[in-house]
C-alpha cells in the first residue's frame, strides 16, 4: 500500500533554484525531498503533471481582501475563509489578510475571528497584518484619516494579547505613531513590525530598526522619498540591511526603473518582496466596491478613490512576477523568489512555507509556461 505520493513535472522550482530531472515526494501532508526519477520510493503513487512547472506555494504578506470581501467587513471565521480561499485559487497558499486603519471596535472584532480562525486552520490563513491605524495622516493614501491616532497603552495591550492567539501578527505603523519602546515591546511578544505610511527622516527610521522593526510597507508608497540631504524613508529602506521590505511590482505603484533601482541598491540581509495589497475585488470580475463608505472604482488595472487616489492594487502575484520579468528584466528564479521563499524569509517562517524542502508543509502550485496557476495543492490535497 502506497504511503506518500511522487509528483513528476518537467521542473521543480525548490524556492532558490529550479531544478529538472527531480521528483517532488509528499507523504502525511508534508514534503519528504525532491530525488531523481529514479530515487523514488517503491511504495509511492507516481503522479505524472506533464509539462509545467511545481513551485512552493506564493506567499502574500499584505492583502486588504478578496472574494468580494475587504477584512474589515467580515463578520465570521466563514468570512475571513471566503477572503484566503479566493487568494489560494490565484496561487497564494499562505497569505496575511490585511486590516487597514479602522476603528478600536472594528479591530478587535477582526482580531477575535482572526484568533478563531487560526485554531480552526483554515486554508491559506497565515496570520494578520494590521496596516494602521497608527500611522501618519500626512502619508495617509486611502486610509480613513478620521480614524489615524497614537498608539496608546491599552491598543498595545490588545497587540500584545492578539500576538499570542495567531502564528504571524505583523503590523505596520509609522515612526510617528509610535514609541520605541512601544516597538520594543511588540517585537519581545513576536510581532513583524513594519514601517510604513510615514514621513519619517532616516534618522527616525533607524531608531525604530534599532527597537525592533525588520519590514517598510509598500516600498516607495506612502512614504517619504529619497534625496540627496534627506534620505528619507525610501533611503532607509534601501541602506539599512536589517530592513526588509515589500514591493506592488504593477508598474502603476512603482515604475519599472524604480523597481530596477531599488533591486540594485538594496543593502543585504534584508530582501525585497512581492505584495498584493489586494482589494475586495481580487478573484472576482467586479468593478467597484466600498471603502468604509467610499466608493473605489477598478479600471485599467487601476483601483482609485472618486478623486484618483490609489486604493490597494489589482495585480495578483502570478501577473507580478511577470511583471518583473517583462518590464524589469528579471530571471523567473529571482522573480518567482521574491513571492515565496523571499517573503517566508521576512517573517521568520521559512520553516513552515516557502520552499520544497523536507519537513515543510505540501502547499505547492503548478505553473504553466505562461506563469499562470494550473493547479494548486495545499497540504499534499489538490484544490484546483
Amino acid at each position: 500500500m502506497a504511503t506518500g505520493k511522487a509528483y513528476f513535472s518537467s521542473a521543480i522550482f525548490d524556492g532558490t533554484i529550479l531544478r529538472e530531472g527531480v521528483v517532488l515526494l509528499v507523504d502525511d501532508c508534508r514534503v519528504t525531498g525532491l530525488v531523481p526519477g529514479a530515487e523514488v520510493p517503491g511504495d509511492y503513487d507516481q503522479i505524472d503533471l506533464g509539462d509545467g512547472i511545481l513551485s512552493p506555494g506564493l506567499i502574500d504578506l499584505q492583502v486588504n481582501g478578496g472574494g468580494g470581501l475587504m477584512l474589515g467587513d467580515i463578520e465570521s471565521v466563514d468570512d475571513l475563509a471566503r477572503i484566503c480561499r479566493a487568494h489560494v485559487g490565484l496561487g497564494t497558499t499562505a497569505l496575511l489578510p490585511t486590516l487597514i486603519t479602522d476603528t478600536p471596535e472594528n479591530t478587535r472584532k477582526v482580531l477575535k475571528i482572526a484568533s478563531e480562525a487560526a485554531r480552526e486552520k483554515v486554508p491559506g490563513f497565515a496570520g494578520l497584518h494590521l496596516e494602521g491605524p497608527h500611522l501618519d495622516p500626512a502619508r495617509k493614501g486611502a486610509h480613513d484619516s478620521r480614524l489615524i491616532r497614537s498608539m496608546e497603552a491599552r491598543d498595545l495591550d490588545i497587540y500584545l494579547q492578539a500576538a499570542r492567539t495567531l502564528p504571524t501578527l505583523m503590523m505596520t505603523v509609522a515612526p510617528e505613531a509610535v514609541t520605541p519602546d512601544q516597538i520594543r515591546k511588540l517585537v519581545k511578544a513576536g510581532v513583524i513590525v513594519s514601517l510604513g505610511h510615514s514621513n519619517a527622516t532616516y534618522d527616525a527610521v533607524y531608531a525604530c530598526v534599532e527597537a525592533g522593526a525588520t519590514c517598510m510597507t509598500h516600498l516607495y508608497n506612502a512614504m517619504s522619498p529619497l534625496a540627496h540631504r534627506d534620505p528619507g524613508m525610501v533611503g532607509a529602506a534601501l541602506n539599512i540591511g536589517q530592513l526588509h521590505a515589500g514591493l506592488i511590482a504593477d508598474g502603476v505603484h512603482v515604475d519599472p526603473a524604480a523597481v530596477e533601482i531599488a533591486l540594485r541598491a538594496k543593502k543585504g540581509p534584508g530582501v525585497i518582496f512581492l505584495v498584493t495589497d489586494a482589494m475586495a475585488v481580487a478573484g472576482t470580475g467586479r468593478t467597484e466596491f466600498s471603502l468604509g463608505g467610499r466608493r473605489i472604482l477598478r479600471a485599467g488595472g487601476r483601483l482609485t478613490l472618486k478623486d484618483g487616489t490609489l486604493a490597494g492594487a489589482d495585480i495578483t502575484l502570478p501577473a507580478a512576477i511577470r511583471f518583473l520579468q517583462e518590464q524589469v528584466g528579471l530571471s523567473f528564479e529571482t522573480a518567482l523568489k521574491m513571492a515565496t521563499s523571499l517573503p517566508a524569509a521576512a517573517i521568520g517562517r521559512q520553516d513552515a512555507f516557502g520552499s520544497l524542502v523536507s519537513g515543510v508543509r505540501a502547499d505547492f502550485i503548478q505553473l504553466s509556461s505562461d506563469g499562470s496557476v494550473r493547479s494548486v495543492w495545499l497540504g499534499g490535497v489538490r484544490q484546483l
